[in-house]
């Protein structure tokens, strides 16, 4: 039973090593030279569309609750009509 143990944890071993090293390239590289590139875009923008689509969403949802939470305020800053 030891040894069956034993094989089989080196058999998963070997194969989870092996097909994380095949798909997962080291890409920091790539990113640093994107990254440090000079071209007038603020970091947070410079990952593409995928970022600006996420800045713009964030951006949207702040200003939306912002609105609503200063309309609340007003609401609930008058006086209450008597019934």
């Amino acid at each position: 039973a030891y040894f069956l143990f034993q094989a089989l944890r080196q058999i998963s071993q070997r194969t989870i090593s092996t097909a994380s090293r095949r798909q997962f390239g080291n890409r920091v590289p790539e990113h640093q030279k994107l990254f440090q590139e000079d071209n007038g875009l603020p970091v947070h923008l410079k990952g593409g569309a995928k970022d600006s689509l996420l800045y713009r969403t964030t951006a949207g949802l702040t200003a939306f609750g912002t609105m609503y939470a200063l309309y609340y305020l007003l609401l609930s800053s008058m006086p209450k009509k008597p019934n």
